[in-house]
């Protein structure tokens, strides 16, 4: 499946300039949405996996290249999670001081979390 960076228009109008990405009407994703929690949920037999293989008392090496996979595929998913936002707020903006402001808290978030 190929991303794109189109942002998708959502179907309730936000009030606030949360992250937009997980605002909408409950029950309908967008395509977006879908994408990251189906990475997500990649993340997530990884990590099943990695407790099977501490359980199983697999080296530690084998262990750790596995942790270190899951690490970088959430990695992936919080920056493709945070370009949805970017796109999002840049294409709802109504002015340039508008969309410096949401490019700029967007901006702090990576700082923040990244």
């Amino acid at each position: 499946m190929t991303a794109t960076l189109v942002p998708s228009p959502l179907p309730v109008p936000l009030t606030s300039r949360k992250i937009t990405l997980l605002q909408g009407n409950p029950g309908v994703r967008t395509e977006h949405q879908r994408e990251v929690i189906n990475r997500l949920k990649r993340i997530e037999g990884q990590v099943r996996g990695l407790i099977e293989m501490v359980d199983s008392a697999r080296p530690c090496e084998d262990v750790a290249q596995q942790m270190s996979a899951a690490r970088k595929a959430m990695d992936k998913a919080f920056y493709r999670m945070m370009a949805c936002t970017v796109m999002e707020a840049i294409s709802e903006s109504n002015s340039e001081v508008e969309t410096f402001r949401e490019v700029e808290r967007s901006t702090r978030i990576l700082e923040k979390y990244a």
